[in-house]
C-alpha cells in the first residue's frame, strides 16, 4: 500500500455487517478502553469478524526490517504476531501473471539495475499522470521477473534492512495465495491476507485489467467468498465497485490526502476529490460497494505545519455511522514518519516515541492500522486493550 501516483454475489447492506458494527456509545462518541475490547469480543463469530480489534495489520509484511513484499517480510510479519497482513500490491507482467510489488516501477525494490541484458528495457513511462523512468513488470514476462532479487527500498531509513538485498525474488499471487494455505495449515489458525490492486485504470488500458485477473485466482483456491481471510483494497473505486460485482470478499476503498482525486475519477472526469469522498454523503455512497476505508493517518488527526498533531476530525464517527470500519494507514518506528512531537532526536533512522503514536490514534476508535513493525503495534495494542 501506498499514495497511488501506488461466483458468489451479497448486497450492500450485507457485506456491510461483514465487518462489524460501528463502535461507538449511545451518544455517538467512540467508546473507552473497555468498550474498544468489548467490541472486538463481540464481532467473534466467523469470517472477517473474527479479528481481534484492533487489528495489527503487517504493511507489506513486516517492512520495517525485511525488504517489502517478499515471502521473507511476510513470513516475519505472522512470526511477530501480525492479524493480517498486507501480502500483494499487486501488478501485472507482460505474460498476464500477477505479482507483488509497491509499484510497477521496479528499479528501488529489486537488483535489476545490476541486470545488464535488461539495460535496454528501462523508460520513461507517464503512469497516472506522473512522468517515471525505470523499468516496469509489464514489460517483463514473469520468467525475467524471477531472476531478479528484492532489495531494500528505504535503505536511508533501513540501512539494516540492506543485509537482506538480493534474498528473496519477487513473488507471484498465486504463491501468495499457497504460502497462506501453507501457514494456515502449519499454525493451526486462518491466516489473513490483504492484497491490493495497484493502479488498475492503467492496466486496464494495457489490455491488462487486475479485477478478473484477482478473482480467478481467488476462485480457483475458494477464497472468493463472504467468508473468505482476504480483504481487497484498492486506490481507484471503480476497481472496488468491479470486484464487488466479481467476489464476495470484504473490500476497502483506500483514500489519500484530502486534495487528492482518485485516478479513474480524473480518467472519468469525475471531479470530486477524497475531501468529498469522506463526508457522510461520500462516505455513504462507498458503503453502497465496500464494507471499510484505508484513509492516510492524516484523515484521522490532521497535522500542522510542524508536523504536530491537531484535533481529530469526525473521520471516525461519520464512517462508523455508514457501517464502515476503518484501517488507516502507515505507522512505521522511525522517526521521519512520526508527528513531531513523538520523534526522538533527529537521525533518520532512530526510532521515536511510537507507543505515543499508536496511543493518540487507537483513542480515535479506529479499528486497526498498517504498520511496518507489527510487533510495536501488538504491544501498543495490548497496553491500549488492557488499560
Amino acid at each position: 500500500m501506498g499514495t497511488q501516483n501506488s461466483d458468489e454475489q451479497v448486497g450492500g447492506t450485507g457485506r456491510r455487517a461483514l465487518l462489524g458494527a460501528a463502535v461507538l456509545g449511545a451518544s455517538g462518541a467512540v467508546l473507552g478502553l473497555s468498550g474498544t475490547a468489548r467490541a472486538g469480543e463481540d464481532r467473534h463469530g466467523g469470517g472477517v469478524k473474527s479479528l481481534p480489534v484492533p487489528t495489527i495489520i503487517g504493511h507489506r509484511g513486516a517492512s520495517g526490517y525485511r525488504p517489502e513484499h517478499t515471502l521473507g517480510s511476510y513470513q516475519l510479519a505472522l512470526d511477530l504476531g501480525a492479524h493480517v497482513v498486507e501480502a500483494g500490491d499487486l501488478v501485472p507482467t507482460r505474460d498476464g501473471h500477477l505479482v507483488c510489488r509497491h509499484e510497477p516501477e521496479i528499479g528501488g525494490t529489486t537488483d535489476v539495475a545490476d541486470h545488464p541484458e535488461f539495460a535496454g528495457r528501462k523508460t520513461t513511462k507517464l503512469l497516472d499522470g506522473v512522468s517515471v523512468t525505470g523499468w516496469f513488470t509489464e514489460d517483463f514476462t514473469l520468467a525475467e521477473l524471477k531472476t531478479l532479487r528484492a532489495i531494500e527500498r528505504i535503505p536511508a531509513n533501513r540501512p539494516h534492512n540492506t543485509l537482506y538485498n538480493g534474498r528473496w525474488e519477487i513473488p507471484t499471487f498465486e504463491e501468495v495465495l499457497k504460502w497462506q494455505d501453507e501457514q494456515t495449515r502449519k499454525r493451526g489458525k486462518q491466516v489473513w491476507i490483504y492484497p491490493e490492486t495497484k493502479h488498475p485504470t492503467y492496466f486496464r488500458k494495457l489490455g491488462l485489467g487486475l479485477e478478473e485477473r484477482v478473482a480467478k485466482l481467488l476462485r480457483k483456491y475458494g477464497k472468493d467468498g463472504r467468508n473468505a481471510p482476504v480483504i481487497l483494497q484498492s486506490f481507484e473505486p471503480t476497481s472496488i465497485q468491479r470486484l464487488n460485482k466479481l467476489v464476495g470478499n470484504p473490500l476497502v476503498v483506500l483514500l489519500s490526502s484530502a486534495a487528492g482525486r482518485p485516478w479513474d475519477f480524473v480518467e472519468t472526469g469525475d471531479p470530486r476529490t477524497v475531501a468529498d469522498l469522506i463526508t457522510p454523503k461520500g462516505l455513504k455512497e462507498i458503503a453502497d460497494y465496500a464494507q471499510g476505508i484505508g484513509p492516510t493517518l492524516d484523515l484521522v488527526i490532521p497535522k500542522d505545519a510542524n508536523g504536530s498533531l491537531t484535533t481529530p476530525t469526525t473521520l471516525v464517527a461519520d464512517a462508523h455511522k455508514a457501517g464502515l470500519i476503518l484501517h488507516p494507514y502507515t505507522m512505521r518506528n522511525e522517526n521521519p514518519f512520526l508527528p513531531t512531537e513523538f520523534r526522538k532526536g533527529t537521525d533518520a533512522d532512530a526510532y521515536g516515541d511510537v507507543f505515543g503514536a499508536y496511543r493518540t490514534y487507537f483513542a480515535t476508535g479506529i479499528d486497526g492500522v498498517f504498520t511496518d513493525n507489527p510487533d510495536t503495534g501488538l504491544l501498543a495494542r495490548q497496553d491500549f486493550v488492557n488499560g
